[in-house]
């Protein structure tokens, strides 16, 4: 019986061993192709305002993020544009966005830089299981924490519709609307997530490919409570919309 019980003790111990060793070589893999994304006004200070984080894939010119990150209008008299930032602490790139693409209904965009970078890769459009371990990387407070990206982990605890109803008809915008209509399925999270994690990678920490872009928070009470008591529920768009928006 003991000597049972030691082997079991045993092969929890490496398989514990087995996904941190696996962490630790996906961070080193992907955070060179975390990026932040931002809104350029010349003439404010300061002139940068970073709104969410992306991440380089295909041909390193294509940065992925979520719509609503880049959904806002902006200033054109003040010259507001959207940038992408690549680098890391002080040591900081700006590049133009030259172009675009959008998929508002499922929550995802696509914008083309002018320079190369470091890519992740993807995950073919496979569903993963409820119970796969998960990280996510990416910018969680942008504002106060700069550019240094963060991990979180945890696991994928559901597959649930968007359909989630909102808190009153007034926040029912015409995106709502037609999730209502045409509900998908999302990856439900355990781990925490921040308004800057809005377009972080999810990935699969078994393969080290991206699964999903994080797009959302489950909020308790108050968007404070998001930073102060955050609920640990946090969802993620199922990457074979993506790879439909890149084709």
């Amino acid at each position: 019986m003991l000597k049972i019980l030691y082997s079991a003790l045993l092969f929890l111990g490496l398989f514990s061993f087995s996904v941190k060793a696996d962490l630790v070589q996906v961070i080193s893999d992907i955070k060179p192709a975390i990026v932040a994304i931002g809104i350029h006004n010349p003439l404010a200070a300061p002139r940068i305002r970073l709104v969410g984080t992306g991440f380089a894939v295909a041909d390193g010119r294509k940065i992925v993020t979520n719509y609503h990150v880049v959904s806002a209008l902006l200033n054109t008299e003040r010259n507001e544009s959207y940038v992408v930032l690549s680098g890391n602490g002080s040591d900081i790139k700006m590049h133009s966005v030259l172009s675009t693409k959008t998929d508002s209904t499922h929550d995802l965009a696509v914008l083309s830089i002018g320079e190369k970078l470091p890519t992740v890769n993807l995950a073919n459009n496979k569903l993963i299981a409820e119970g796969s371990s998960i990280a996510l990387i990416g910018y969680p407070i942008t504002a106060v924490l700069g550019l240094y990206p963060a991990t979180h982990t945890g696991i994928i605890s559901a597959l649930t519709p968007i359909a989630i109803p909102a808190d009153n008809s007034n926040s029912l915008n015409s995106r709502a609307l037609r999730q209502l209509q045409q509900p998908f399925l999302l990856y439900q999270l355990d781990a925490t997530a921040y308004p800057g994690n809005s377009g972080s990678p999810l990935v699969d920490i078994k393969t080290g490919k991206v699964i999903g872009v994080v797009n959302k928070v489950f909020v308790k009470s108050t968007r404070e409570a998001v930073l102060s008591d955050p609920s640990n529920i946090s969802y993620a768009i199922p990457i074979h919309f993506l790879h439909t928006l890149l084709k």
